[in-house]
């Protein structure tokens, strides 16, 4: 069944989606900032509509994130494309986060490009367990070693 396309769904679609969905145009200004992403970065979206994304991003990060973003811009390239990238950022409180993210350049029906896509899932909780997992295994590890040699 052929439906036409409605934006009001759409648009209920992105303000209702659990995972961040960002937008920003080819300015590097932020044109859309869903419910998810006030709930991952604590930033409500009137606070950041019309500024930049360096807000969510770590100050040591920024400068090669610009420079990403200039670049995909320019050449219609991103490096991350299909890829879901683990990385840090920073909530409004200050404290850092892991989040799995993926990118994408819009486009209109002409091919132009009009900005970066970005959606965005916390993974803080995870990325925690598998260092605690980490430290765990280690320790079994060291452990078992010692056994090891005091049965030689």
């Amino acid at each position: 069944m052929h439906t036409d396309y409605d934006p009001a769904l759409a648009k209920g679609i992105v303000d209702q989606a659990t995972d961040a969905i960002i937008f920003a145009d080819r300015d590097g200004l932020v044109r859309v900032w869903n419910a998810g992403a006030e709930r991952i970065f604590g930033h409500k979206a009137e606070d950041v509509i019309g500024g930049t994304l360096d807000i969510i991003i770590p100050e040591r990060m920024v400068d090669a994130h610009n420079k990403g973003f200039n670049h995909a811009l320019a050449t219609g390239q991103m490096k991350y494309v299909n890829k879901v990238l683990t990385t840090r950022s920073m909530h409004k409180d200050g404290s850092r986060i892991y989040i799995d993210m993926s990118f994408d350049m819009v486009r209109d029906a002409n091919g132009t490009i009009l900005g970066a896509l970005a959606i965005a899932r916390d993974v803080t909780e995870r990325q925690a367990n598998d260092a605690a997992t980490r430290v765990k295994m280690a320790e079994l590890e060291k452990a078992l070693a010692e056994k090891a040699d005091k049965a030689e």
